[in-house]
């Protein structure tokens, strides 16, 4: 399975936003600063976040987006959800219903062991990322890189002047 680049800038700009102050709105520009990614293209994935409700944005010269829930209640599924979509990884196209012995009747997204195999795949992956909050992600990356949530905040502070 392949996810757009969209989806590590959203986890990566989420995971910025938890190391700020709660109230303080970073603008896109400044976002994208961050990693020198191209602004446009980050505006986009904020803006799927926003309409998830994982981010929320605030207009104006002092506006940008914020963490619109708590890092423990945004599971790293939720931010795949919104940039990716719901669909599921595999498509079963019931390529057995054209096979020899086919029956039109059969729904073969049931029957097929290959669409079970891959449906239970794709439920296995997302209950890995579901059960993984920003705030543990977090944890981890401060575990691993304790000079990350000065040097984050720092930075942003210089991206503002």
């Amino acid at each position: 399975m392949r996810m757009s680049e969209g989806v590590e800038w959203a986890l990566h700009s989420c995971l910025n936003l938890t190391w700020l102050p709660p109230d303080q709105a970073v603008p896109t520009a400044k976002l994208a600063e961050f990693y020198e990614l191209p602004a446009a293209y980050l505006n986009k994935q904020l803006q799927a976040l926003a309409r998830a409700g994982i981010v929320s944005s605030t207009p104006g010269p002092r506006g940008g987006f914020r963490l619109a829930r708590s890092p423990e209640s945004i599971t790293l599924l939720d931010v795949v959800v919104a940039i990716e979509g719901a669909d599921e990884a595999f498509r079963c196209e019931q390529l057995l219903k054209r096979g020899p012995g086919a029956d039109p009747a059969v729904d073969y997204r049931q029957a097929c062991l290959v669409s079970r195999a891959m449906r239970r795949a794709d439920l296995a992956w997302r209950r890995e990322l579901a059960e993984q909050t920003l705030a543990d992600l977090k944890a981890e990356v401060e575990r691993h890189y304790p000079a990350t949530p000065s040097n984050t905040a720092n930075r942003f502070a210089a991206l503002r002047a």
